[in-house]
């Protein structure tokens, strides 16, 4: 009896040693397998996919997909009764400031981190960065300000389930989407954007050019006009914010942010009256192809603010918009379609000393997007990009939440006059962007082409104005 004790003890042993061997053969190898690293085995460890990374996390809730609703059709041309109801939507949300959540996190304090995020209609990159938002330390404290320049259901759905920070949307209410007719919009009457002076002359088209000979695109005047808006509004319209005196951090929807970012801004905020009194703008990203947080973690520059460098995840405060806000006919005037280059352009013209930044070498503002108003491609997933990001931040991961700051001078460099890169040569774009300066309410300008004294035709100026102010 015993005898056949030990034989079946014996078979389960055989049973349990070949089970483990066959387990070993049928399962990839992990990937801090010390095998796979040092190449042995024939299998290749699979890159996670960054929304599996996060797929136990809250936040993962934020990537769930939901039903596209009638107003959120991509290329679909909405009826006038829906634009009409859009415009009553925002008429309505512009006269009820609405902060979420602010019964949870309390009211906006004059030093509350305030950020602005602009949203066109890419709702997948949006998600991503609410997911990182939502990963991000302290991010409890902040006002999350959405500025929108399209009505989305589907968007709106996913800001109002936002629970991790108090949350407000804001509606710009110049819009190609409640305009698809008549200016800001394309109009029956303006000129083609290749029209020759002389063939202007004879279609008696409405329209100025540009430095390039080239009629507005009301596609490209958009984001400029959105962009002026909404710091007009954020600055000096927004009612809980009437005391403010904090920053105001500045994203796009296709942007994505480290868990350190609201710390690293409050280190190099800290850090300005000693190590740049003459900064008043801290940008937390960069265009850098390649950055290694190990040497570069605590790193920052001091640096002329440039358009092209420095667009991504930069903040100021109040009295540094004071001075922006006074050179609003450089900026609203400037013949160029892009707020940065404006605001390069107010740098370089008309403040009194040159903007200059602390900027972060390790960036913690990352830009995803691949499609855009400048880039179209077959493939507009931000998988490959988040990849990239999410691998950057990982091994950096040490390097985070630094409690002291390298500050690195660069030796100056000259900045360029920039003449203009167009788009930006109708009077009336210069008209309305100007107006903002003065109202943001939805009802508070009207921009009507037949209000002009004379005609836009070929290189002729703007006689008369071509705002007409609501009661006037």
């Amino acid at each position: 009896m015993r005898g056949g004790w030990a034989r079946a003890t014996r078979v389960v042993g055989v049973v349990v040693v070949l089970s483990v061997a066959w387990l070993q053969l049928a399962l990839p190898p992990l990937p801090h397998d010390p095998q796979a690293a040092l190449g042995g085995g024939a299998r290749e460890t699979p890159e996670l996919d960054p929304a599996i990374i996060i797929h136990h996390s809250p936040a993962s809730k934020f990537l769930q997909a939901k039903g596209k609703s009638p107003s959120s059709s991509e290329g679909s041309k909405l009826t006038a009764e829906q634009i009409q109801e859009i415009r009553e939507q925002i008429q309505l949300r512009s006269g009820n400031e609405t902060v979420l959540n602010e019964e949870l996190f309390g009211p906006v304090q004059p030093d509350t981190i305030v950020i602005a995020v602009q949203v066109h209609n890419r709702l997948e990159y949006l998600r991503h960065l609410i997911v990182s938002l939502a990963q991000a330390r302290d991010i409890d404290s902040v006002l999350l300000i959405f500025s929108h320049d399209n009505f989305d259901e589907d968007i709106n759905q996913l800001v109002t389930t936002i629970d991790f920070c108090k949350v407000m949307q804001i509606f710009y209410p110049h819009s190609l989407q409640t305009h698809p007719d008549s200016f800001p919009g394309e109009s029956p009457g303006d000129c083609p954007r290749n029209t020759k002076p002389e063939e202007a002359a004879k279609l008696n088209c409405i329209g100025s050019p540009d430095l390039y000979n080239h009629y507005r695109e009301a596609r490209f005047t958009q984001t400029k006009h959105h962009w002026w808006w909404k710091a007009n509004k954020i600055f000096d319209d927004v009612w809980v914010l009437r005391n403010h005196t904090g920053l105001v951090l500045f994203l796009e929807e296709d942007h994505y942010v480290a868990e350190d970012f609201l710390h690293m801004l409050r280190l190099l905020s800290a850090a300005i009256p000693r190590a740049c009194p003459k900064c008043s703008l801290i940008t937390l990203g960069n265009y850098l192809k390649n950055y290694n947080f190990q040497i570069d973690g605590r790193k920052v520059e001091v640096t002329q603010w440039v358009s092209s460098k420095h667009n991504m995840g930069f903040a100021f405060n109040h009295s540094v918009w004071q001075q922006i806000k006074a050179c609003s006919s450089q900026f609203c005037d400037h013949d160029d379609y892009n707020w940065d280059w404006s605001l390069l352009h107010v740098s370089s013209s008309c403040l009194p000393q040159k903007l200059h930044t602390l900027v972060l070498r390790a960036p913690r503002v990352f830009h995803i997007g691949e499609c855009g108003v400048h880039h179209k491609k077959k493939d507009c997933s931000s998988r490959t990009v988040l990849h990239k990001v999410h691998r950057a931040i990982q091994v950096g991961q040490h390097t985070l939440f630094p409690r002291q700051l390298v500050v690195v001078h660069t030796p100056p460099k000259k900045v360029k006059k920039h003449k203009g890169n167009g788009g930006w040569g109708d009077k009336r774009d210069h008209a309305l962007c100007r107006s903002f300066s003065v109202s943001t309410a939805p009802d508070s300008v009207m921009v009507n082409s037949s209000t002009l004294s004379t005609q836009v035709v070929g290189n002729n100026s703007v006689n008369g104005s071509a705002i007409v102010r609501s009661g006037s």
